[in-house]
C-alpha cells in the first residue's frame, strides 16, 4: 500500500482524527505518515486548515523540531509525511533516566527552545507543547505536534480556529480568551514541560481537566523538587500569569543553554541504549518491507509493531491527547468567555 508515493510499512497508532503509520521513501528513508479519515475531510474548512498548517508546518526548520516533508491535502484521505524520530517518548526517557538534574534540564530547555525558534521563525506559533509531543532520539529531542490540523467544531473554535491546548500545559491568558495565541504561550508550556522533566509531575497537578485549568489560572505551580535554586526561579518565570512578564524564546534559550554540559543525558546510558534498540526495530520493519513483504494493517493497529521502541516515538507521541478550547465544559471558577 502507498501513500503520496510512501510505502506504508507498519500502523503506529489509529484514533478517530486518523491513523499514523512507519513508511519508507523511494530512497528507503523512514518516515511517518498521517492520514485523516474521508469523512473529517468532507469538511471544506478543516481541509483548508489542513492545508495552511502543512505548508506553515513545510517553512519550519532546525534541527529539535521534526520536519514536515510532503503533504496531500487534496487527496482523499488528506496525509502529511513527518521526518520519522526513532526514539522513546520524554515521558519514557524521563521514567528510564530519572529526573534530570540542573545540567540535563538546560540540555533539554536548550533544545525544546531552538525548536521553537524555528517554529516561530515559520510564522506560526505551535500551541501545544508538551511531553508527549517530545520524542528522544539519538540526535536530541525532536518537537513534534505541528503542521497537522485537528478536526474541531464551529463552537469549539478559538480566535484563529484551533484548539487551545493540553491541560497543565495552556497558558492562563488563552484560557481567559484575552489573546491569540503566540510565542509567550509556548514559554509557558515549555516550561511546565521542564517542570515535568524534573519532577515526574505537571506543575499544576494532575486530574480531571477543568481541575487542572482552575489550577493553572488561581494557584501557583508546583515546583517542589526541581533542581537548585535558580530553576524553580527561571521555570516559575516561564509559568507566570503575565505573559509580558515570560522570558522570550531567546531569553530562554540562552539561559538554558548557559546551564547544559556535554555529553547531553541522551546520549548517555541507559536513554542511549534505549534509542539504538529502537533505532534497530525500525530498520528491521524497513528491511522487512524492503523484501517485498506485505504491509500490515489489521484491526490490532499496533499488531506489526507490537513491542517496539518505536511506539514510543509516534505510537505514544502522536496518540492523539486531549486539548481544550473555548467550548470545554464550562466549570464554574474558570471564567471562560
Amino acid at each position: 500500500m502507498d501513500v503520496g508515493g510512501y510505502r506504508i510499512v507498519s500502523l503506529l497508532a489509529e484514533s478517530r482524527l486518523g491513523r499514523v503509520h512507519l513508511a519508507r521513501s523511494a530512497s528507503g528513508r523512514p518516515v511517518a505518515v498521517r492520514t485523516v479519515p474521508a469523512r473529517l475531510a468532507a469538511d471544506q474548512a478543516f481541509r483548508e486548515r489542513f492545508r495552511r498548517e502543512a505548508a506553515a508546518g513545510r517553512a519550519v526548520t532546525g534541527r529539535y523540531a521534526a520536519a514536515v516533508l510532503d503533504a496531500g491535502p487534496d487527496a482523499e484521505e488528506p496525509w502529511v509525511a513527518i521526518e520519522f524520530c526513532a526514539g522513546p517518548g520524554l515521558p519514557e526517557a524521563v521514567a528510564t533516566h530519572g529526573p534530570l538534574d540542573d545540567a540535563e534540564l538546560g540540555a533539554l530547555g536548550a533544545a525544546l527552545a531552538e525548536a521553537l525558534a524555528g517554529v516561530h521563525a515559520a510564522g506560526v506559533p505551535h500551541r501545544d507543547v508538551k511531553p508527549s509531543n517530545v520524542v528522544v532520539t539519538r540526535d536530541g529531542p525532536k518537537l513534534l505536534g505541528f503542521g497537522v490540523a485537528k478536526p474541531v467544531s464551529a463552537e469549539s473554535l478559538a480566535a484563529d480556529g484551533r484548539a487551545l491546548g493540553s491541560p497543565g500545559f495552556v497558558a492562563p491568558e488563552l484560557l481567559a480568551g484575552d489573546v491569540r495565541p503566540g510565542p509567550a504561550a509556548d514559554v509557558f508550556a515549555l516550561g511546565a514541560v521542564l517542570a515535568v522533566a524534573a519532577t515526574g509531575r505537571g506543575p499544576f497537578g494532575s486530574g480531571r481537566g477543568p481541575e487542572v485549568l482552575s489550577r493553572t489560572l488561581h494557584e501557583e505551580p508546583d515546583l517542589l523538587g526541581v533542581p537548585g535554586a535558580a530553576w524553580p526561579w527561571f521555570i516559575g518565570r516561564c509559568l507566570t500569569r503575565d505573559p509580558a512578564q515570560r522570558p522570550s524564546v531567546a531569553e530562554t534559550l540562552a539561559w538554558c543553554a548557559g546551564r547544559a554540559v556535554t555529553p547531553p543525558w541522551w546520549e548517555t546510558e541507559p536513554v542511549a541504549d534505549l534509542i539504538r534498540v529502537q533505532e534497530e526495530e525500525v530498520t528491521e520493519l524497513l528491511a522487512w518491507a524492503a523484501e517485498g513483504a506485505e504491509a500490515t494493517d489489521t484491526g490490532d493497529p499496533y499488531a506489526a509493531a507490537a513491542g517496539l521502541g518505536i511506539l514510543g516515538a509516534l505510537g505514544t507521541a502522536q496518540r492523539e491527547q486531549p486539548t481544550v478550547s473555548a467550548a470545554a465544559p464550562r466549570d464554574p471558577r474558570i471564567p471562560w468567555r
